[in-house]
């Protein structure tokens, strides 16, 4: 009888204690004004503190979704993100922002947090660049759809960096490929390069391994205008020289001058 009480009055204490964290859970969660969370969310933000400020300004949001401060804190929770590394987070907040807000004032900022989101996790060209990609997809987008944003310069900057990047993953596999004697294959990775990464650093090698890679399938012509090409765009590159070096030493005495008067053409063959 006594094992019977003490069992009741143990269930009574558990009971008990469930009803009062009930009680306090319910009394710790309280409906604030709006301007009261987004001070709180911003002065943790300005304080640097943003893995407390995103939470902070997603209930701005749940709790006055239709005030004029729950779309600011929509981005200012990406931005948060995005500021706390947490980039794949901010980058899903970014993309409900602008399809919930295309015509929002701030859009052409959520692309460009969005595209700094992917550019600041650029890896080495050794390395899988679909990171790479996103970024140059999304700083294009914004360009497309804002150019005359004030981010649009430093965006373009950017597309010019994560090109000449893409451009050397290209050439690093063309490389690979010229190692192991596979040149057609090589050939296909340089001319990319040339045909799509025309305005990168990446083209005057480009051209001179192409004419490595025809001159050592035996297509001495197409080298030969391969690297006129290349002495005609890049004429005082160290790549020409080679280039240059290789046609003459490959050529017989008799069809120097020949071949010498084909580096002067003014066309581009790809």
């Amino acid at each position: 009888m006594i094992k019977k009480w003490r069992l009741v009055a143990v269930v009574f204490l558990i009971a008990a204690g469930a009803g009062c964290t009930a009680s306090n859970n319910k009394a710790s969660y309280k409906d604030e004004s709006v301007e009261f969370l987004y001070n709180k969310a911003m002065d943790s933000a300005a304080a640097g503190n943003y893995r407390t400020a995103a939470p902070l300004f997603d209930e701005v949001e749940r709790q006055h979704p239709y005030s004029v401060w729950a779309t600011q804190a929509q981005l200012m929770a990406a931005y948060s993100l995005y500021q706390s590394n947490q980039y794949d987070e901010s980058i899903n907040a970014l993309e409900r922002f602008i399809q919930l807000n295309p015509s929002n004032a701030n859009t052409d900022y959520a692309y460009y947090l969005k595209g700094l989101s992917f550019y600041e996790r650029i890896v080495d060209v050794g390395r899988d660049q679909k990171i790479t990609k996103m970024a140059l997809q999304t700083f294009t987008e914004l360009i497309k759809r804002y150019p005359d944003s004030a981010y649009a310069r430093d965006v373009k900057l950017k597309i010019d960096l994560t090109r000449n990047h893409l451009a050397g993953k290209e050439m690093e596999i063309g490389r690979f490929y010229m190692e192991r004697s596979h040149y057609l294959a090589a050939i296909n990775r340089f001319r990319k390069v040339i045909s799509d990464f025309d305005t990168t650093e990446q083209v005057p090698e480009a051209l001179h391994r192409l004419t490595e890679s025809y001159l050592a399938i035996g297509l001495n012509d197409e080298a030969a205008k391969t690297a006129a090409v290349l002495g005609h765009n890049y004429p005082g590159s160290a790549w020409y020289q080679s280039s240059y070096d290789l046609i003459v030493s490959g050529t017989q005495t008799s069809d120097r001058e020949e071949k010498r008067g084909m580096f002067g053409l003014n066309l581009w063959i790809f």
